[in-house]
């Protein structure tokens, strides 16, 4: 299960730390960053706003410990989700991961991507954590049609990065029926165009 193998972060807390980290992972995602004080998150975790700050330093450094526990945790089920795909279909597999995380652990869409939009300073701490984690992906998308023989698949690769975004935002607003289901169909598509003119 995922929660049993957490993450590198969340592995190297202290027990007070940890619940800190829980409850404001939860009240975080659930209400957004900045409608979240550290009274309600230590509260929550049954703390004392010393000990939240004694293990965090400031909300802002909570936050992006947040954020970077969560990048790390959804790394750890994508790696598993991909292990046994052959490489050809490791792109579309992608799709199918992310509608299952997006079903089971993202109801309200992407953290980082709702995170963003309350973090516009590129000094905030939490910032580099977002940015870190969309370029893994835009890479990983570009590694994984590799095996493919796109005539480019930095384009490829980039194309299908956008169509899983727009997924990820859809889906977590909720105004489009089966967003998973329409992006990865279109990522068939476009993978299937790409073949095609290489031949």
């Amino acid at each position: 299960m995922l929660d049993e193998r957490g993450s590198a972060i969340e592995q190297g807390l202290t027990p007070a730390a940890r619940k800190v980290l829980d409850a404001a992972s939860t009240l975080f995602y659930a209400r957004g960053i900045h409608a979240i004080g550290v009274d309600t998150i230590a509260e929550a975790a049954g703390v004392t706003k010393k000990t939240l700050y004694d293990r965090f330093g400031s909300k802002d450094h909570l936050v992006a410990a947040y954020l970077g526990a969560r990048e790390q945790r959804w790394r750890a089920f994508l790696a598993s989700e991909l292990a046994d795909v052959p490489a050809p279909g490791a792109p579309l597999a992608v799709f199918d991961a992310s509608a299952c995380w997006a079903a089971t652990y993202a109801p309200r869409g992407c953290s980082f991507v709702n995170a963003r939009a309350e973090l516009p300073d590129p000094a905030h701490p939490a910032f580099a954590v977002i940015d870190d984690a969309k370029r893994v992906m835009l890479a990983l998308f570009i590694r994984l049609v590799g095996p493919l023989g796109a005539a480019d698949p930095t384009e490829l690769g980039t194309a299908l990065f956008l169509l899983h975004e727009g997924a990820l935002v859809s889906a977590g607003l909720g105004t489009t029926a089966d967003a998973w289901g329409h992006a990865r169909r279109a990522a068939a598509q476009l993978i299937n165009a790409s073949d095609v003119a290489d031949t």
